[in-house]
């Protein structure tokens, strides 16, 4: 019996499972499979959900307030990276700094497990082109769980396009990141598991352990790290209050805002995409940007894009 046209075209189990599992470490090992770009890619599932199993191992590795902390400072430091400099920098380019330092934070950026700055910077500029239409991929339009995590685990979810990146994909070593971007969070994951150890064994009024440490600083945090990130896109297109008339569904989220830096005003940030500032009122707490303040008075940053106080009362959403 001849087969189907799907059968001849769709590759066996094993390839596909060595091909994702390939993708995990390079994620230009082999060219994408041919078939439905927006299904579910189930073999690449199963990593993500093993990162949200080993958060129960809590109940195995027990508590600490050192863990806490950690996990609290890794939370801090990751979600500054991923706001100021993979959305606010590399994304809408709202601040100049010099190659250094545009790469030291593209690294912490990437030990957030939220893939590399390439692929986060052209997936979100895509987004604002085409911000709640069919062609937004993470859209809650299309439901919460696409626009939550659904998105980024199908084929089209996963790819690159260097297009619409030119300007930050000639670093060379921005593409060796992308291209190898689970490798930082594995050293970090090692990098605990060892601080641990020896904390145990120096210090042992800390309370800590290698598995402690380890559960605690980068699975627990991780997660929540991630959870908070991607509800800029589930819950900030859904729930909050509208300044601006903009062309999407975005809004502002003063409870979102403050879970990540800034993010939540995010109805304030389509209305002006390129300023280094997303909280434009004073009472708008905005972290990020604070913590932008900081680094430009150090000499990191520089020529931090303003909002044009024009932009501030422009197209007000009527009530």
């Amino acid at each position: 019996m001849p087969e189907s046209s799907s059968d001849a075209t769709t590759p066996p189990l094993w390839r596909r499972a060595v091909r994702a599992t390939l993708l995990w470490f390079d994620t230009s090992a082999v060219a994408a499979d041919d078939g439905d770009l927006d299904r579910i890619d189930w073999l690449r599932v199963v990593p993500f959900i093993a990162l949200h199993v080993a958060c129960l191992a809590v109940f195995w590795v027990g508590f600490s307030w050192f863990a806490l902390w950690t996990a609290v400072a890794l939370y801090a430091v990751r979600m500054f990276a991923i706001t100021g400099f993979y959305h606010r920098y590399f994304a809408h380019k709202a601040f100049k700094t010099s190659r250094p330092v545009q790469f030291a934070f593209a690294v912490v950026g990437a030990a957030s497990v939220q893939r590399g700055p390439l692929w986060w910077a052209a997936h979100h500029r895509h987004h604002h082109r085409h911000a709640d239409t069919a062609q937004d991929v993470h859209s809650p339009r299309h439901g919460f769980f696409r626009s939550h995590m659904g998105w980024f685990l199908t084929r089209r979810g996963f790819g690159t396009n260097f297009d619409g990146i030119k300007d930050i994909a000639r670093f060379p070593e921005l593409r060796l990141l992308d291209r190898f971007d689970i490798l930082v969070p594995a050293l970090l994951a090692v990098g605990l598991y060892a601080l641990g150890s020896w904390l145990q064994a120096a210090h042992p009024g800390l309370g800590t352990n290698g598995p402690q440490l380890l559960v605690w600083g980068f699975f627990v945090s991780t997660i929540v790290l991630f959870h908070a990130t991607v509800t800029i896109n589930s819950l900030a297109h859904r729930w909050g209050t509208r300044r601006f008339a903009t062309r999407d569904d975005s809004r502002n989220n003063a409870f979102l805002a403050l879970i990540t830096f800034g993010e939540g005003w995010h109805n304030n940030h389509h209305h002006f995409p390129g300023s280094a500032r997303q909280g434009f009122a004073w009472y708008e707490l905005d972290l990020t940007y604070l913590g932008l303040r900081t680094m430009a008075m150090l000499g990191l940053v520089r020529d931090l894009k303003p909002v044009p106080a024009d932009m501030r009362t422009a197209r007000p959403e009527s009530a």
